[in-house]
């Protein structure tokens, strides 16, 4: 029997996210719940009509990311993990933000699946630059 690691995939990428790779990864016969979260970029933010933004991360946030990973998984007992976070210029729907958690019971992987998508956005240095349609901007979680 091959054992696989619990972190399946942890990455930070300039290409568009998949769900269905964030799913295959963590196929676990073992798991009875599978949640899965994906953040996508809405067209406003703050009573602001967004046309776009861009997401910057610094150097040391696929090691921060895999630190949390790693964090949540242990905490909560998961059997399948996985964070993918995208960077570079994204449009209106895009996916910005893909994490899923597969567990032995579903409220399990619904508690570590908050967790893991609180702590990525808290704890991992990404930015987001956010342009409006009134031409303004922002940055949103920078230092």
């Amino acid at each position: 029997m091959t054992v696989l690691p619990v972190v399946r995939l942890c990455d930070i990428r300039e290409t568009a996210l998949d769900v269905q790779e964030v799913v295959a990864a963590l196929a676990d016969d073992a798991s009875g719940g599978l949640t899965l979260f994906v953040g996508a970029v809405r067209d406003h933010d703050g009573g602001k009509d967004v046309t776009g933004l861009e997401y910057s991360a610094h150097p040391s946030a696929l090691d921060r990311l895999r630190d949390v990973c790693d964090e949540v998984a242990e905490e909560y007992g998961v059997r399948a993990l996985a964070a993918v976070h995208r960077t570079g210029t994204l449009r209106i729907g895009d996916a910005a933000v893909i994490v899923a958690t597969a567990t032995a019971h579903r409220g399990d992987a619904f508690e570590a699946s908050r967790a893991l998508i609180d702590r990525l956005k808290q704890t991992v240095p990404i930015w987001k630059h956010q342009v409006f349609a009134d031409g303004t901007d922002e940055w949103v979680g920078t230092p």
